[in-house]
């Protein structure tokens, strides 16, 4: 697994340039994470992540060399978009984002699909705790949500 050599990888803020590698990012990280959503959901939401101007975030890219692997995205004090490539997982990139998240843009809050378990350990081995549960996501979907927060 340790194919990467993770010391030439680094944070770099969004620009437009990297606007398909940021999609296919996301794609591919949420195919991979987000198997509990259904075929019609997965391509509803798709669709509207494709409709996202990026630059309404603080949004940092890990970039390998050229190629971007994975993003974190903040809107005031709270995480709405952490991906990252599935072949980069396990490598503490997810964690190095999250760290860069807090500790640079100030953030301590997320909120996490219930349903996405292995996320929800993440979050919690990095100090966050689950303060409100929904029953549905953002947007009304049968998704339950776990909204987060850093223990202080």
């Amino acid at each position: 697994m340790d194919q990467h050599n993770t010391n030439k990888i680094k944070t770099k803020s969004y620009e437009d340039q990297y606007r398909q590698q940021l999609l296919s990012v996301w794609e591919e990280s949420a195919l991979a994470t987000h198997d509990f959503l259904t075929p019609a959901d997965f391509k509803e939401i798709k669709e509207a992540v494709a409709t996202i101007d990026f630059n309404d975030f603080d949004v940092y890219c890990l970039l390998d060399g050229d190629m971007l692997i994975g993003f974190v995205g903040v809107t005031g004090q709270k995480v709405e978009m952490l991906f990252l490539l599935p072949r980069y997982f396990g490598l503490g990139l997810g964690k190095q984002l999250m760290n860069f998240a807090i500790n640079e843009l100030g953030a301590d809050k997320v909120d996490v699909n219930e349903q996405n378990k292995k996320a929800v350990k993440f979050y919690e081995r990095l100090g966050f705790e689950t303060y409100e549960r929904t029953d549905k996501d953002d947007q009304g979907r049968n998704y339950p949500l776990l909204r987060m927060k850093l223990k202080v």
